[in-house]
């Protein structure tokens, strides 16, 4: 049975996403990588727990405790995850 135009455009993402997010941010150091991941959560309100990003972002003003509540954007989610996949890639620290 013959796959539909809409699974290999699935697959063909799935397959390219590491190259999209290395074409993206493969310049970038880990320290770079977790600014620009972080600075998202940032600006949608994120409170920060390790010491790190509270040193770096601070807590004033944020609203949500688990970056699951956060209404992120289809970009910004796009964005957070070819950042994620770039820090594994890199193998950047968590």
């Amino acid at each position: 049975m013959p796959l539909s135009r809409a699974c290999l455009c699935a697959a063909l993402v799935f397959l390219l996403s590491p190259v999209a997010a290395f074409a993206q941010y493969g310049g970038q150091s880990c320290d770079q990588l977790y600014y620009a991941r972080n600075s998202i959560y940032k600006n949608y309100g994120l409170c920060f727990r390790t010491a790190r990003a509270i040193r770096t972002f601070g807590n004033a003003g944020c609203q949500y405790d688990n970056p699951g509540d956060l209404s992120l954007s289809r970009s910004d989610q796009s964005n957070i995850a070819a950042i994620v996949e770039q820090e594994r890639y890199q193998g950047c620290p968590r």
